[in-house]
């Protein structure tokens, strides 16, 4: 009894979970009247799919899309390339100094963005990249490294060091230890990192709109605000816009939570 109970709330608790997405996804196929007045949270009388076709054609978002494509590749492969090498180097090598060039990575955990937003507006300004997809890649890139950093840095201390003994024995350099020995078992906190990173710049909106200004270079997040009209709006096409906007992270999600979890069950790479 006490195990059905214990399932029967489980089940409740995803339920909830889960019902604001299957609410956008009903809320997607719905007009303005059927929204607010005749069915506002069941689920869609007739399926109108010119909702989709509309949030994509007339409201440019195929071009809000790809920016926010570029932007989010280019802040992984920068960040995580950045943050492997320097914790393999703080928690691998030895060298003088280097626990407090990780305790000064670290302070950027502690820096709330709306702190620094005019100095960095000034700085991107003196650096020319103003209204450019870099003014926002940039300083994405900054936010995300002490937290990816603090994460790699945790995993690569848990492995032991016999694994890289091993490999200098059979003639691989440092390169080669981190390559093939260190990355291929730091499998769950590469994918931590990548979920985390690409749902915060997915996801950001307030220094985007400081930093562009160009309708050529708005993000998802922004193109969502100014799907609004001036007197009416059509509220079926934003719920499609949504839900196409929110269909990336999703499936991200769901890939990398996998790998998560097999990596956390296979077993260690030393017996």
């Amino acid at each position: 009894v006490r195990r059905v109970g214990f399932r029967i709330l489980l089940f409740g608790y995803a339920a909830i979970s889960l019902y604001p997405l299957v609410w956008m996804a009903f809320y997607s196929f719905k007009n303005n009247q059927e929204i607010f007045i005749e069915n506002p949270f069941g689920p869609p009388t007739m399926l109108r799919y010119q909702n989709y076709v509309k949030a994509w054609e007339a409201f440019n978002l195929p071009a809000y899309f790809k920016n926010s494509m570029l932007v989010a590749a280019a802040v992984l492969v920068i960040t995580l390339s950045t943050a492997v090498l320097f914790a393999y180097a703080t928690a691998r090598m030895r060298f003088r100094g280097k626990n407090g060039l990780r305790m000064f990575t670290s302070i950027g955990l502690f820096i709330p963005l709306q702190v620094i937003m005019i100095p960095l507006a000034v700085l991107v300004r003196d650096l020319h990249i103003n209204n450019t997809l870099w003014s926002v890649i940039v300083p994405y890139t900054a936010f995300n490294l002490s937290f990816s950093i603090m994460v790699l840095y945790g995993a690569m201390r848990g492995l032991p060091f016999e694994l890289e003994e091993s490999a200098c024995i059979d003639g691989a350099n440092v390169f080669t230890c981190l390559l093939r020995v260190i990355l291929p078992n730091l499998k769950a906190a590469l994918s931590t990192v990548t979920i985390f990173i690409f749902l915060s710049v997915w996801n950001e909106f307030n220094l985007a709109l400081i930093m562009l200004t160009r309708d050529n270079l708005k993000t998802l997040p922004l193109g969502l605000l100014f799907f609004q009209g001036e007197f009416t709006t059509n509220w079926g096409a934003m719920g499609a816009a949504m839900v196409i906007a929110s269909v990336p992270s999703v499936l991200l999600y769901c890939l990398f939570s996998e790998r998560v979890e097999q990596a956390m069950t296979v077993s260690g790479a030393v017996k």
